[in-house]
């Protein structure tokens, strides 16, 4: 049986794949992959880019030491995820160049903004993902704008922004 790290590297290839593919380069559309290598696509919506704008503005505003990014690939033991926004160190940033492209270890914040698109169960699962590729914290935007912070369990805030708020 192929090991998560083994997964994560077939993962990798196929994004390869997916990312040197012309007839995909202009697509309008996030593009993650699931378990099996099979593209998903999602469709940009104006309310979402601006809670992800909102989000990258407040996290330079109350995180210092690292920069954030929008819909950054991770490869994961489950499909290529591209959490919306994303916060690095520099460090961590060279660690990641390391394990290749996409990299395999994940920023040390992932933020997934919910849509209509998405349940709690799809969230859990990239939670889960984004921390098995060593996230330090997972947080949840819903779509009224709530931020739930994560690691193995929901917190009250933020360990790495302790002032961050809890709504956008």
């Amino acid at each position: 049986m192929p090991t998560t790290a083994t997964r994560a590297k077939e993962h990798q290839k196929r994004w390869q794949e997916i990312a040197s593919d012309p007839a995909l380069e202009d697509l309008p559309y996030k593009i993650e992959t699931n378990h099996r290598g099979q593209i998903i696509l999602s469709p940009p919506k104006a309310a979402h880019s601006d809670q992800q704008g909102d989000l990258m503005a407040l996290l330079s505003d109350h995180v210092s030491g690292g920069k954030s990014r929008p819909e950054f690939p991770i490869a994961t033991s489950r499909g290529t995820k591209v959490p919306d926004v994303v916060w690095v160190t520099t460090d961590r940033r060279q660690q990641m160049r390391e394990t290749g492209d996409p990299p395999t270890l994940a920023p040390e914040i992932c933020v997934e903004v919910m849509s209509e698109s998405n349940d709690w169960a799809e969230m859990h699962e990239k939670r889960a993902l984004y921390r098995e590729a060593g996230a330090e914290e997972v947080w949840i935007v819903t779509e009224e704008g709530e931020v739930r912070f994560f690691k193995e369990e929901e917190m009250e805030e933020s360990e790495l922004a302790s002032d961050f708020p809890d709504h956008l």
